[in-house]
């Protein structure tokens, strides 16, 4: 069963409401539900399994604009941004995919980017951990 976790920290499942889940590893969330569900179970067996994570604001990278699937993507140490171009699915047929920027976030300098030429030469999103709080904005095109 997946249960996505609130943007209060809490968790809810059928047997178990509002079980807080921020700042806990998966053990410890296990360990927890174990403990609730054993109101109503003889010795419950949880496994919890983190199938994404945002983190802070520092450690992510936001895509948004006419990307395909606009979204907020974990930073990794390494990230080209060719793999931040292949996690959003591309650009969609209405951007100006070389008319890009990137920002820091907090700063107002931006790093323009040819998306579109992309394929031609490989470029590091970033290499350093302090590399990661970065904003891409793909803008439309006007034909």
């Amino acid at each position: 069963m997946s249960v996505p976790v609130r943007p209060d920290g809490k968790i809810t499942t059928p047997l178990v409401d509002d079980l807080p889940a921020l700042g806990k590893t998966p053990t410890e969330l296990e360990r927890d539900l174990e403990k609730a569900l054993s109101k109503y179970i003889r010795d419950p067996l949880v496994t919890v399994i983190v199938t994404s994570f945002a983190g802070p604001a520092s450690e992510q990278i936001r895509v948004i604009g006419e990307a395909t699937k606009p979204q907020i993507l974990p930073y990794r140490v390494n990230m080209t941004l060719l793999d931040v171009m292949i996690a959003v699915g591309g650009l969609t047929d209405f951007a100006d995919g070389n008319a890009a920027n990137i920002y820091r976030l907090g700063m107002r300098q931006a790093v323009h980017v040819r998306l579109r030429d992309l394929v031609k030469r490989w470029r590091h999103f970033g290499q350093r951990r302090d590399e990661a709080g970065r904003l891409l904005i793909i803008p439309q095109s006007w034909f």
